[in-house]
């Protein structure tokens, strides 16, 4: 048997040690609970999520398969209660919605018009007047109304009452002057209009709301009821102001 030097031998045994405690350091897990310093990126796709034991997602962030960037906190029934730039459809707005518990979108801005909120749609108030009805020539106020704007489409609908022989010029106006003017002319009976345009002042800006009438031939009198006035989100990016 050949002779062996005792420090290589003993340099042998340390080896050995040595691959025996990196062969168990490899075998443990060391507990990922905590955070202690930095941070955790996702940042070229993948999600971090939390779920239920019973596999309903309460915290989702990161990209979705869709291709989407957002975040999401869902209710232990599975429903959705808050998600940001999540919808694909509308993927460069990066909407904020909150959901009801029966998978209704609640409160959102709107995605096509930045800077105006999206739901719930405000309601109007408009107030009758004296000139409600009317056989004056002059242009007379039927209805008066103000409003914080919220929403960034207004949405307005009147009726105009003409008897036989008897038209009428009606307008729409806010505070930046008319919005849509028409004629009444049914004869003995209601002429309807409704009207949907952009609004045409900003965010939480106050504006007063007009409805004017009067008689263009004919001996009158008139008469304009308010159906209702509210503004609410754009449905296409051609209704944005």
């Amino acid at each position: 048997m050949p002779f062996v030097p005792q420090d290589v031998l003993d340099r042998i045994a340390a080896l050995e040690r040595e691959v025996r405690q990196l062969r168990g350091r490899a075998q443990m897990r060391p507990a990922l609970n905590q955070v202690l310093a930095g941070d955790v990126v996702i940042g070229e796709g993948g999600q971090l999520i939390a779920q239920t034991p019973g596999g309903q997602r309460t915290f989702i962030v990161g990209q979705t398969p869709q291709g989407d960037w957002g975040v999401g906190l869902g209710r232990e029934s599975g429903t959705a209660a808050l998600t940001v730039g999540d919808d694909v459809n509308s993927a460069d707005a990066q909407m904020i919605r909150v959901w009801s518990r029966d998978g209704e979108v609640i409160v959102m801005d709107d995605a096509y018009a930045d800077g105006f909120l999206g739901r719930p749609s405000m309601p109007i108030p408009m107030q009758s007047t004296a000139g409600q009805q009317t056989a004056n020539t002059n242009t007379t106020t039927a209805w008066t109304g103000a409003t914080r704007l919220m929403n960034s489409v207004l949405y307005a609908s009147f009726e105009t009452y003409t008897p036989a022989g008897t038209t009428a010029d009606v307008q729409f106006e806010d505070s930046d002057g008319v919005i849509e003017s028409w004629v009444a002319n049914t004869s003995n009976g209601w002429t309807l209009r409704q009207i949907t345009k952009p609004v045409r002042q900003g965010f939480m800006d106050h504006v007063n709301y007009r409805l004017k009438h009067s008689v263009r031939s004919g001996n009158g009198p008139i008469q304009t009821n308010c159906l209702g006035v509210y503004t609410r989100n754009a449905f296409t990016a051609a209704e944005a102001p």
